[in-house]
């Protein structure tokens, strides 16, 4: 198997994307639950501001018919975090996924690893993520690089009517 190229994402990239998404949301047992489209995709990572980027793993395949083509093989989804204690930015890991055939190959340690090279060059002090409870394949891998959980922490979250009620 050819190493992937870890790299930031592009306009072109976005219908793989997308699908990457629908994966994750898959494995994720909420196949139903993506409502995002390649137009808001294209709006939040390329716009004016963008303030969510993509990175990504594109691993080369050879198609049925000899020809050489490229796959994304797996995505970071991230945002810039702030901590005020420390004073400096942080990422926040909203997103990682590796389809389910390129899994094992040491594609979800090379999209982190770009990440904490990012905070690395920019003196971020934070790579944050969550993780689903039951997800233990995930949180073995995630310990496995030194991450921890914050179990002092629980997330939170508002959406739907109590948002709007708020926001009123």
């Amino acid at each position: 198997m050819t190493e992937p190229t870890i790299r930031p994402a592009v306009p072109a990239d976005v219908p793989q994307i997308l699908d990457l998404i629908r994966g994750l949301a898959v494995y994720e047992r909420e196949p139903d639950a993506v409502k995002t489209t390649e137009e808001q995709l294209h709006r939040n990572f390329f716009g004016e501001n963008p303030a969510v980027f993509a990175t990504v793993a594109e691993a080369p395949r050879e198609t049925e018919a000899g020809a050489d083509s490229t796959r994304l093989d797996g995505i970071a989804l991230w945002f810039l975090s702030y901590s005020t204690w420390e004073g400096e930015h942080g990422i926040w890991l909203e997103d990682l996924y590796v389809r389910e055939d390129a899994r094992g190959g040491g594609i979800g340690k090379a999209l982190l690893g770009s990440l904490a090279q990012e905070c690395v060059a920019k003196d971020y002090r934070r790579l944050e993520w969550s993780v689903l409870k039951w997800n233990e394949p995930s949180i073995g891998f995630y310990r496995s690089l030194g991450a921890f959980p914050m179990d002092e922490w629980d997330t939170f979250r508002l959406t739907g009517d109590p948002l709007q009620a708020l926001g009123r």
